[in-house]
């Protein structure tokens, strides 16, 4: 029979079947196992230790059913520790990189300074976390663009989370001297009060910070929501543009008086 035809040493042509078909059938045990744990336990775990949960049971599964096909393929798996084990110590040497960013995969999975869908700043990296992997955190930056950071390096470098309750952004607008900064004032306020999502606690804050060479330079501090703080700062901006120009409050321009003497 075909299937008792060898391929390699004692491993027949049936045995390859079964490793074969077996590895299939564990990846969609795996797949189904999965599912159903992530239907069960998303209202009632993180959405990280989740998925945390599924990969260990995805490929536990898989690596549990290839440990039982080893003897059909001629191999003992003690003999397979023992060489891994040696492999391992080999590699590691290797490819300290790879060790590296899987220590530092596990003190962020323990730590946890971000979660998934946090705004976060890493370096020159700032976007949403998207997935936090062993050997890397995947951030999907404002510009759309998706960008992998080694752990090593998001471990050891400068992480700012803006994920919080409020996030503050500040305008900085120039008003013409021969406005009353007072009525520019109120007038701002107006359209901070009157934006849903501006908070009132902590409450905005509009004040005078300098005196420029042509302008009365007024500082406006804002907080919103963290989940939409972008989408606000950029409308309210031009919604106080708008407000000041209504009201006859002049944004004016750099000038310089030049005289010439005869």
């Amino acid at each position: 029979m075909i299937s008792s035809e060898r391929v390699f040493g004692n491993v027949t042509i049936g045995d390859v079947l079964f490793v074969t078909i077996t590895l299939l059938l564990s990846v969609i045990v795996a797949k189904m196992l999965t599912i159903r744990v992530r239907r069960s336990l998303k209202d009632k775990i993180e959405r990280e230790n989740l998925e945390i949960l599924n990969k260990v049971i995805y490929y536990g599964v898989i690596l549990f059913a290839f440990s039982l096909t080893l003897p059909r393929l001629g191999i003992n798996p003690s003999s397979l520790l023992l060489a891994g084990g040696i492999l391992g110590i080999i590699i590691g040497f290797a490819s300290k990189s790879v060790v590296g960013n899987f220590i530092s995969g596990m003190f962020l999975i323990l730590e946890r300074p971000m979660r998934i869908g946090d705004s976060i700043s890493i370096d020159d990296v700032s976007g949403i976390v998207e997935d936090v992997r062993i050997l890397s955190t995947v951030v999907r930056s404002y510009d759309g663009s998706c960008v992998r950071i080694p752990n090593e390096k998001v471990f050891n470098s400068v992480l700012t989370n803006y994920t919080s309750v409020a996030r503050r952004f500040d305008y900085r607008i120039g008003i013409s001297y021969s406005d009353d900064a007072e009525k520019a004032r109120k007038v701002i306020l107006e359209v901070l009060e009157d934006h849903p999502f501006v908070l009132g606690d902590p409450a905005p804050q509009i004040f005078v910070d300098s005196l420029g060479d042509s302008s009365v330079e007024i500082s406006i501090r804002i907080w919103a929501p963290s989940q939409v703080w972008f989408d606000v700062k950029r409308e309210l901006l031009w919604k106080i543009k708008k407000a000041l120009d209504e009201n006859g409050i002049e944004i004016p321009f750099p000038q310089l008086d030049v005289k010439l003497k005869d």
